[in-house]
């Protein structure tokens, strides 16, 4: 079917706004998907970002919306879902457009919606609600909003596949059966994903058992252009290195991407982590660019967040580094080039990423992945090669979670007061993500919140078969609505020096859960530290001797690297051990892999020096077909390509069995090539353990003593807290923990944390594979015996960690500090208010600050600072709250230090956790003993932070 004949089959109104809205002729996307969102089907569209998917999904369905808006009831017609509220509001802006131009109401309601518009929205229900999965469950049992979803017709799920990866999507899909059970027709389902692996089980997942869907799978002819990097360093580099306080790996990798920015007109910098995108950030803050750079990731207020996203659209900045935080649909503006720092761990992963570049049909996604080391280069040459060819990552939902399960039959009855077993099953089970669900797990479930959990909120009354409301609704009320996020609250522990008591830093969840032990090195603030303890909700630590086994804090943020991902690098270094064998030398090999990968064989050649190295040496190989174990002083290395999954099994498995041999806690860690055992023990009979697990049913393994793990703990705690059972400001700290764990076996919230950890964390069926082709002899293990030094591609895990993660010795560290803190400082965005007048006000960097301030409206140098726009025009429109009498008491002792300190003033001002009161006694002391503005501003700051932890734990 031809362009012109699709949009023939849409009614006029809609062909008008098409053309007005210059998008006449349509996307391929668009034309092979709205002649079958017209049929009715049930439809799931794949297709690259930026090609039109959410106007191929609307435009068809307001036709048929505006065909049959004079025959139909009133109230919600669409249900246009999203993963997240910044995608919300980019939508409300296009959406109110077609909304005007069809007289379509449209309208946003997710938690950030304030009271009067809930209201109006109850009262004059819209017809299309752009919505998240969280508050459709609050929809549903609405009293009136409820009554206006009888209506439904549609209901579009955008980002799907970020959706259905986790617990978020196991709630949506039983919402969609009570969506369906409240509708007075059949909903049509649309969803729009970016390319995945395996589209049609993400539809069938989508639209629930029984039910036809189609799949139109759409590779656009969108060129993409992706090139991996391996920055050298050069002579400037050390020049660089010390002005950004940086090894010159790092400093070489930071010059590639600054280069690149100038060449471009904007730039998305993605990081694997947070910290990672905060220590890039500080590093560019230092190097002074004349276009600044922002950070954006989910930890950092919206307010920041909102800014970063104006400035790409706007074209204010030149660049902005993010995580995940901007890898969905929000609309970035003019960026041309998306530049991956270090290995984007997942094929599907670089292609969204970089898909955020020339969003547009006919502009080419351009992309450059920067390897921080061998193992990061050689990983991400075979990921942009599986990106390319179409080898994506499928996704994975979570197997019938019993938590989110509880929520659903609280919510069913808060929807209906008695059900029977029959019936709940046969609406549970439509669902996809509980088709398999067993009668005794549903009854253990329902068992659990009838007497288990304290006050119960359901009547199970097994002898009928039924189960109904409890008459007093107040705690069914509370459990419902206290758990309608699946997304865990990630607490943060305060890192303690216990020599001088200073806060060095704090540590997500996932690395105390995973690596919280005594012993365990970790790097931080640029220098290794030893955790010595961890004790209520603090990890006191001392600093190491040495980086020998030291892990970057920021290690369980990782995504994870497939198994296949992994085992194509082993195929490589297999390829390039061969080639060497023969005679061929590095350059030569470099250039016959880097032409059958893509990618520069100088990059190549360095990235395959330690292979080099090994082979010259005659060492074996580590592959995909070979295992090597060696060891070296008090560590055991087995060099293994399976993943992160398979590798942390294996570990689990591995220090199981060394620890009841050995009658002692083995301390095991691992990455997606290397399992490392600390452990003086001779590589034969370290190897022996592979041999010992050949043909070992994994999982009874796993459970066996899984209460004393740090990663379980960390599972029962976020699944404990959707049950209910635990308190939500609870944390691995704390004694109860333990004891819940020990009160909680046997129970099926010890069960769903058992089930979580196996499939989140582990990866059972493919270590039992992998332990049978060592069995079988397929997979070999070769022992390379003791070593005086780590043989070369051991070392990564061993030695290097200082280079690959920028460690600083201790006498710059401080000067480090001052210097990142002072152009985070002199970089600080501050809104100045004229306390006079109260009408003007502007946002200024810190150090476009300069004396006198005057104000643009009325002329007074009355300039004081605020905490936001928000905050000024409170003052000015309701200055009579006690609130904005006290925000104007604080803004006149700003102006006061304005007017005598000038930028001096708006640096302490800007400070962190900086009170007005505190800015005056920095400044005083500066004029009195003399000291440096900014060593002030950072001791203060520590304080103000030492303070916060002190308080939280109070309130707690």
């Amino acid at each position: 079917m031809d362009e012109a004949e699709v949009r023939g089959m849409l009614v006029g109104p809609v062909r008008a706004a098409l053309a007005e809205a210059g998008l006449v002729p349509l996307t391929d996307p668009q034309k092979s998907a709205i002649p079958e969102v017209l049929k009715g089907s049930n439809v799931l569209l794949v297709a690259p970002t930026g090609t039109g998917k959410t106007e191929a999904a609307l435009l068809p369905i307001f036709s048929r919306l505006l065909e049959e808006k004079s025959a139909s009831r009133p109230g919600i017609k669409v249900v246009y879902i999203t993963p997240l509220r910044s995608l919300n509001r980019d939508l409300l802006d296009r959406l109110s457009w077609w909304g005007s131009k069809l007289d379509i109401k449209v309208a946003v309601r997710h938690g950030d919606t304030d009271r009067r518009e809930r209201s109006a929205q109850a009262a004059s229900p819209p017809d299309l609600v752009v919505t998240t999965p969280e508050t459709l469950q609050i929809i549903l049992t609405g009293r009136l909003l409820r009554q206006a979803l009888r209506s439904v017709k549609w209901v579009v799920i955008d980002e799907i596949h970020e959706l259905a990866s986790d617990k978020r999507g196991s709630q949506l899909s039983v919402g969609l059966e009570r969506l369906r059970l409240l509708a007075s027709g059949e909903v049509q389902i649309v969803g729009l994903s970016a390319t995945v692996g395996k589209p049609e089980e993400l539809a069938r997942y989508m639209v629930g058992e029984g039910r036809s869907f189609s799949v139109v799978e759409v590779p656009v002819p969108r060129e993409m252009k992706i090139s991996v990097d391996f920055p050298k360093p050069s002579g400037e580099d050390a020049l660089l290195a010390e002005k950004i306080a940086a090894h010159p790996e790092v400093a070489a990798r930071v010059r590639k991407i600054v280069e690149l920015m100038a060449g471009h007109k904007a730039v998305l910098l993605f990081t694997n982590t947070r910290a990672t995108a905060e220590t890039l950030g500080n590093k560019f803050l230092v190097l002074g660019l004349d276009t600044p750079v922002k950070v954006h990731h989910g930890s950092l207020g919206k307010e920041t967040r909102v800014a970063a996203e104006s400035g790409l659209k706007s074209g204010g900045l030149r660049g902005v580094i993010c995580t995940s935080s901007l890898e969905l649909g929000i609309d970035v503006g003019l960026v041309d080039l998306v530049v991956q720092y270090g290995s984007p761990r997942e094929a599907v992963r670089l292609v969204q990423r970089v898909g955020r570049s020339g969003h547009k049909i006919g502009w080419t996604a351009e992309g450059v992945v920067v390897a921080i080391d061998s193992d990061d280069f050689l990983e991400s040459a075979v990921i942009r090669s599986r990106a390319l060819s179409g080898m994506l990552e499928p996704v994975q939902p979570p197997p019938k979670p019993y938590d989110v399960l509880a929520h659903q039959l609280a919510g069913l009855l808060l929807e209906r007061g008695r059900w029977a077993y029959e019936e709940a099953l046969e609406v549970l089970r439509r669902s996809a993500a509980y088709a398999d669900l067993e009668e005794e797990e549903f009854e253990g479930v329902l068992e659990f919140l009838s007497s288990k959990l304290v006050p119960p909120v359901v009547n199970d009354q097994r002898a009928s078969r039924t189960f109904t409301r409890p008459r007093g609704v107040r705690h069914l009320y509370e459990y419902y609505f206290s758990n309608l996020s699946t997304i865990p609250e990630v607490k943060q522990y305060a890192v303690v020096n216990e020599a001088t008591s200073e806060i060095v830093g704090t540590l997500d969840e996932e690395f105390v859960a995973e690596k919280g032990v005594a012993g365990i090195k970790f790097v931080m603030a640029g220098r290794v530290w030893t955790l010595t303890q961890v004790y209520e909700g603090k990890v006191f630590v001392k600093p190491a001797e040495d980086a020998i086994g030291a892990v970057p804090f920021w290690v369980g943020e990782e995504i994870p690297v497939p198994f296949e991902v992994a085992q194509q690098v082993g195929g490589l270094r297999l390829s390039a051990s061969s080639l060497l064998k023969e005679g061929r030398s590095l350059k030569e090999t470099s250039a016959i892999l880097g032409e059958r990968l893509g990618v520069s064989p100088e990059a190549l050649e360095i990235a395959l020096s330690e292979l080099h190295e090994t082979v010259a040496a005659g060492l074996p190989v580590p592959s995909d077909r070979l295992v090597t174990v060696e060891s070296w002083g008090e560590f055991v290395v087995f060099q293994c390509c399976f993943g992160d999954k398979v590798n942390r099994t294996l570990a689990r498995l591995i220090g199981s069995l060394m620890s009841g041999e050995l009658g002692a806690t083995i301390q095991v860690d691992h990455d997606p090539y290397r399992i490392v055992a600390k452990c003086s023990m001779p590589a034969e009979a370290a190897a022996s353990y592979l041999t010992k697990l050949a043909g070992a049913k994994v999982e009874p393994i796993l459970r066996a003593g899984v209460a004393n793990l740090g990663l379980f703990r960390r599972r029962l705690l976020h699944v404990a807290k959707r049950f209910g059972v635990i308190a939500k400001d609870a944390d691995l700290s704390s004694a109860s923990i333990a004891q819940a764990a020990k009160a909680l076996e046997g129970t099926i919230v010890h069960e769903e944390a058992v089930k979580e950890l196996v499939h989140v964390d582990y990866d059972v069926a493919k270590t039992e594979e992998v332990l049978e082709m060592i069995s079988s002899g397929s997979i070999r293990v070769e022992v390379v015996g003791e070593r005086t030094e780590p043989t070369p591609l051991a070392r990564p895990a061993l030695l290097e960690v200082g280079r690959k993660i920028d460690l600083i010795s201790p006498e710059k560290a401080q000067k480090t500090i001052l210097n990142f803190a002072k152009a985070r400082l002199l970089n600080e965005e501050l809104v100045l208010f004229c306390t006079s007048c109260r009408k003007y006000v502007t946002r200024s960097r810190v150090k476009d600050v300069q004396k006198p301030l005057r104000c643009l409206e009325c002329g007074s140098n009355s300039i004081g600072i605020l905490p936001s726009e928000d905050d000024a025009r409170t003052v000015r429109y309701r200055p009579g709250l006690r609130r904005s009498r006290a925000m104007m008491n604080k803004a006149a002792r700003s102006c006061a230090l304005l007017s005598k300190y000038g930028q001096e003033a708006a640096m302490a001002l800007a400070g962190r956790g900086i009170t007005v009161r505190m800015a005056e006694k920095i400044l005083a002391e500066k004029d009195e003993a003399g000291r440096d503005l900014v060593a002030l501003i950072v001791e203060a700051e520590k304080r103000s932070m030492s303070r916060a932890w002190v308080v939280g734990k109070r309130g707690k």
